[in-house]
């Protein structure tokens, strides 16, 4: 698979995986699964030619793992960033002391002044480290990089969890949890 098709695979599975199932027919389980066979078969039903080789190539390469297969290896999922509604069972974990959210510059303000929210997804994203963080918000222009007092938040009853592939989720972050980070 060459890597534009890998990418713009990636991208679908994104979108079908998270956000619009309904855009190849599908439907996901309450937990975000759905069986491999009737995702590659929905594919190819819409002009999509995916064999599970090329699937199994996306799961493993995604620089962000942003896919898990289910222990059995017969359904898929997206492992977190749904807009649609999912449980994905995960656990309330202790978060590291702290986190970090990368946003655009033109973003800040309003973060500043009504704490960051889901938006259009379940959970707000966090991460452990700065440079996911940057990562993240240099996609959205000028990136800004934002401390999260994760600890203070978690001893005052705020709850984070943790998906398959290490991003940190609430359901919300207070202004007076956020800072900007300080320069290493």
């Amino acid at each position: 698979m060459d890597e534009k098709r890998q990418v713009k695979t990636s991208k679908r599975l994104s979108k079908v995986l998270r956000h619009d199932p309904g855009a190849l027919g599908l439907t996901l389980d309450e937990a975000g699964w759905v069986v491999v066979d009737t995702l590659l078969a929905a594919f190819a039903e819409r002009g999509g030619r995916l064999t599970r080789a090329e699937l199994d190539h996306v799961v493993e390469t995604n620089n962000k793992k942003r896919f898990a297969y289910s222990e059995d290896g017969l359904r898929i999922r997206a492992s977190q960033g749904h807009s649609v509604e999912v449980d994905l069972g995960l656990a309330a974990a202790e978060p590291p002391p702290v986190l970090f959210h990368g946003t655009a510059q033109g973003s800040v303000a309003a973060i500043f002044r009504n704490g960051l929210r889901p938006m259009s997804r379940q959970d707000v994203h966090l991460s452990a480290e700065t440079g996911t963080a940057l990562r993240v918000g240099s996609r959205h222009g000028r990136p800004v990089v934002l401390r999260v007092d994760a600890a203070a938040m978690a001893a005052d009853g705020h709850s984070f969890r943790v998906s398959a592939n290490g991003v940190w989720l609430t359901d919300a972050v207070p202004p007076r949890y956020l800072s900007t980070p300080v320069a290493d």
